[in-house]
């Protein structure tokens, strides 16, 4: 099993999203975030006074998928956040150990 975590862009999640259920992928935490990467932020102008924004709002979608899967999720995700301009986002890959439901006690690939 892989955990996927994707760093998008906030007006790409319901293309991504629509995207991964047309392959199956039903079940994915979604929460809204703040970072940088190359984009280092932007100055905007408030009242005449330049402030900078070093903190981008982003999306961070994690899902759980079994490994026959993770090729097709990964390039799901690219092609559908895509949008060819800086700050489009990261994907991270890692190892799942074990997964638990805690309301039947199920293990593993049950529990997905």
């Amino acid at each position: 099993m892989k955990k996927v975590e994707a760093v998008i862009k906030p007006f790409k999640l319901e293309d991504v999203k629509d995207a991964l259920a047309e392959i199956g992928i039903t079940g994915m935490t979604v929460s809204e975030v703040k970072g940088y990467g190359r984009q280092k932020g932007h100055s905007e102008l408030y009242r005449g006074a330049e402030y900078v924004v070093d903190f981008l709002p982003k999306i961070k979608m994690e899902m759980v998928v079994n490994d026959d899967m993770l090729d097709q999720v990964t390039s799901t995700i690219v092609e559908a956040a895509r949008t060819g301009k800086i700050g489009d986002g990261k994907i991270f890959v890692s190892e799942v150990e074990q997964i638990i439901r805690i309301r039947t006690g199920e293990t593993d690939s049950e529990a997905v």
